[in-house]
Order: C-alpha cells, then structure tokens, then sequence
C-alpha cells in the first residue's frame, strides 16, 4: 500500500546518505450523501468503508449504521469517490447542511450557524470504571497494532481497548480524525460494542475527538498528548471520561498514574 521514495539522511556533522523509506498513501476523498457532493477528506485509501459509515454517524448524517442504504465506492483518476444513499427522513437536513458548507470559508467554523453547531448538546455516556493499570497494557501494546506507522512513520492510530486493557480492534490513517471515524465505522459494521473498555488515540485530543466519542457512546477517551481546553469542557458536558497525556515519556512527569488527567467521570 505505502509507496517507497529516495530520501538524503543528512547527520548533524552535515555527513550524508542515500536511503529509500516507505512514505504514507495519501489522496482526497469526495463523500456523495443521496446524489450532494458533502465533503472531501484528505485520508489514506484503506478501510475506506468503515471510514465513510464512521463520518456519517460523526456528522450525524444517520443514527446508526444500518440506516445507511448503499455505500459504494469509485478509484476515480483524482481520488477515491465515496457514494452512500440514506432515508429520505435524513435527506433535508443533508441538503440543508450542504447548501451551509457552500458559504463555509476554508476554517470550517465560520458564520453563526457553525459557531452554534460547534456547542450543540453532546449525549452522555456511560461512566467509566477502568482501572489504571488496563491503560498502562493498552500503551504498552499499542506499537504492534501500528503496521502502518511502523512503515511509514507518519500514520495515527485509533483502537477499541477491552476494560483489561487488551487492544481488540485498530485503524490507521494519516488524520488522527480519520482514523478514528474508521474505529467507529469498523465497530458499527462488525457489531462492536466498549462493553466496559475504552478508545486509545495516537494524539492530541481535540474537541472533534470528544464529539465523535460522545457520538458513538464511548466511556473514556484516553489519548496520548494532552487536550485543549475546549476538549475538556466538552468531554465534562458528556461525562466522558478523558485520560491525555498517557505516555510513558512525559516530559512533565513519570510513567505512572500521574501521566493521565482525568478531566471528567
């Protein structure tokens, strides 16, 4: 999948070396909802289906993934088209927020009614009770679950942890977002549910990772840099649980359980 390229190693001695090194496939992705042009995402083109069905239910073009009809998918010259058909009772409110992302500026969060829908009401989750030490075995195993970034270096990674910490289900992408909209997309199709456990991300956690969290009912979100103060404010409106800074090499403190901010419960 990734492809290899010539690179120069230069060492601070200004010493150099001729390497090739896998890069990550990256390439655009136009998402079609009942015949409108929605969206196109940059992402990396694998589990492309479970991506698209996991943006759907974090936009909240459907409820749920079987009110996806038809999901079909085109290697176009330019990218990859992704075509998916939804009841007519999610059409208008599709159609509506297209003709709103035609006056959108490049920021995505311009114009009173984006400003309003960046704080609509989140659902709350369930509470979470898992213990310290399943996340401390859910990072210690996280690198075996990364093919993709071992290769590339340059790959996210987002995965579905049992309440022991044992890693169930993993996606990558080159978007820390993408990656996770393809967990929640993979757990929807395959049936999957946290029964109890927990979602890992390979990143800083933003306030679009609470929302989909939220969305697909997550009870703790635990990611490896620290969030914003925007992601924290609305994993608290959610109850969600969120953990950041879970890394081993924190520069601020040691490998325990002071590496984790427990920002709500």
């Amino acid at each position: 999948m990734s492809e290899v390229h010539a690179f120069t190693r230069v060492a601070a001695d200004d010493t150099r070396q001729a390497i090739t090194r896998a890069t990550i496939p990256e390439c655009p992705v136009a998402i079609e909802v009942n015949g409108f042009g929605y969206a196109v995402m940059m992402a990396t083109p694998a589990d492309l289906a479970d991506f698209v069905t996991g943006f759907a239910l974090s936009e909240r073009i459907v409820a749920a993934a079987d009110e996806i009809a038809d999901l079909d998918l085109f290697d176009a010259p330019l990218g990859w088209v992704a075509r998916l058909s939804v009841p007519p009772e999610r059409a208008a409110a599709v159609a509506a927020r297209v003709r709103q992302r035609a006056s959108d500026s490049s920021c995505g969060l311009c114009g009173m009614d984006n400003l309003e829908s960046v704080h609509r009401a989140l659902p709350q989750v369930p509470m979470s009770n898992v213990a310290a030490p399943a996340i401390f075995a859910a990072l210690g195993a996280m690198r075996a679950h990364q093919p993709l970034n071992a290769a590339t270096g340059a790959a996210h990674a987002a995965m579905l942890c049992a309440a022991d910490g044992t890693i169930r289900l993993a996606r990558e992408d080159v978007g820390r977002h993408n990656a996770f909209d393809k967990l929640i997309g993979a757990m929807a199709v395959q049936g999957l549910a946290w029964d109890g456990g927990f979602a890992l991300l390979s990143s800083r956690c933003s306030y679009e990772l609470v929302e989909k969290a939220a969305l697909a009912a997550c009870p703790m979100l635990v990611t490896i840099s620290a969030a914003t103060d925007f992601a924290l404010a609305r994993a608290a409106q959610a109850g969600l649980t969120l953990v950041s800074l879970a890394r081993s090499d924190a520069v601020l403190f040691p490998p325990s359980i002071d590496t984790v901010l427990f920002a709500a419960s």
